[in-house]
């Protein structure tokens, strides 16, 4: 099967319409109807320059690069394509096609949106399939890869075989391959966990180091904001709207931590050919520390809810059997992202509140969510709570 690459035609979503809500503003509404936030704005320093369309001839900057991004329609590179394109890049995203290869985002007027979406190329497929990706990729000739999704290292070993002179490849790997460990934060030095649920992360690092290849890796904590297919702050909010307790393992005093999403994209776009990025790992999160139980507080304040009821509870006296009662790992478990302020001059933009409402008011507030409310773990805690009250 041949390779096709398309350009994608603008596709709306009514639904999403408001405004974006700025990194810089105080405001914590609890309801759509109060939220009134700036445009979208990335804050992306060093910008390379764009340079315009004149009649059929398209004039680039030198800096532009052919990216092929692996996923980029769920939830990370939504944000990270938006900003490659705004930065000149030529953006190709490479998917199966079972969903929209854009969206329009609330905040980006009609113009913003159909400029968008008419640069970014779509090159259909399965990575799964290895000659494919092979033959599509080699026919591309890209410069850059930003793999999204990637989870084995063997998803991996054909996207290079076809890209020889792959001038750097970026990879999204997770801060849960750490071991665990009393010390902490965790640095990027820390030991990793050759059996953890993420060792196919580790391999593919590994991988990437022993081919030569010009590599930098991205480790993220826990990942939120709008379009989070994760159930992060969805799980709080769908709790706080419903005016339930909130369920919490353990003394509630673990301590985590969260990052944005869209300064996440914003780290992507900053290791891209820079010269300190060459081969490093980076931890990638938010710059404070919090407590499950202060993260139930936090999602309450930025969404306008009253501070909710915490009830504790020893999750070895339940069985769940499948199903998971806590969106988190019940542990501390955080990162320390010295490194990438240090090299990368980089430093989140949201803070936890900000953040929290910035995906409230653009996503869950606005009545879209990724999975449906699910209270059934809830109500054996809370029943068995009552029982032990009495």
């Amino acid at each position: 099967m041949a390779a096709r690459l398309v350009f994608v035609q603008p596709r709306q979503f009514s639904h999403l319409s408001s405004s974006w809500f700025s990194p810089h503003s105080s405001l914590l509404a609890s309801s759509v109807s109060d939220f009134n936030g700036a445009s979208l704005n990335f804050s992306v320093k060093n910008k390379r320059k764009v340079w315009q369309s004149k009649g059929t001839l398209q004039v680039r900057s030198s800096n532009e690069k052919k990216i092929l991004i692996m996923g980029g329609t769920r939830f990370i590179g939504v944000f990270l394509s938006r900003l490659l394109v705004k930065e000149g890049h030529q953006v190709t995203l490479f998917t199966r096609g079972k969903a929209p290869i854009t969206q329009q985002l609330p905040g980006e007027s009609d113009k913003e949106y159909t400029d968008f979406s008419s640069k970014v190329l779509h090159l259909k497929g399965d990575r799964q399939d290895f000659e494919f990706v092979k033959t599509s990729l080699s026919a591309g000739g890209f410069d850059v890869v930003y793999d999204i999704n990637g989870r084995e290292a063997v998803e991996v070993e054909p996207i290079l075989d076809a890209l020889p002179n792959l001038e750097q490849f970026i990879y999204c790997s997770s801060a849960g391959v750490y071991k665990k460990s009393d010390l902490l934060p965790h640095f990027e030095t820390d030991e990793v966990d050759p059996k953890s649920r993420h060792k196919g992360k580790l391999e593919t690092e590994s991988l990437l180091d022993s081919r030569g290849v010009n590599w930098t890796s991205i480790r993220p904590v826990y990942i939120y904001g709008p379009l989070n297919y994760n159930p992060v702050e969805e799980w709080f909010f769908h709790r706080l709207k419903a005016g339930r307790p909130i369920p919490i393992p353990s003394s509630g005093i673990q301590i985590t931590q969260l990052g944005h999403v869209k300064d996440l994209a914003t780290t992507f776009v900053k290791v891209l050919g820079h010269p300190k990025a060459s081969k490093q790992v980076y931890n990638i999160s938010g710059s404070k520390y919090v407590t499950f139980d202060g993260l139930a507080k936090a999602c309450a304040k930025a969404a306008g809810f009253p501070e909710p009821e915490i009830i504790h509870y020893n999750p070895k006296e339940f069985d769940f059997g499948k199903k998971k009662a806590f969106p988190f790992r019940d542990q501390h478990f955080f990162a320390s992202i010295e490194k990438a302020a240090r090299e990368l001059d980089w430093t989140p933009e949201f803070s936890l509140i900000e953040g929290l409402a910035d995906s409230y008011n653009l996503d869950f507030g606005r009545g879209t969510f990724r999975k449906a409310a699910d209270f059934s773990t809830d109500d054996i805690i809370l029943g068995k709570s009552l029982v032990l009250q009495s």
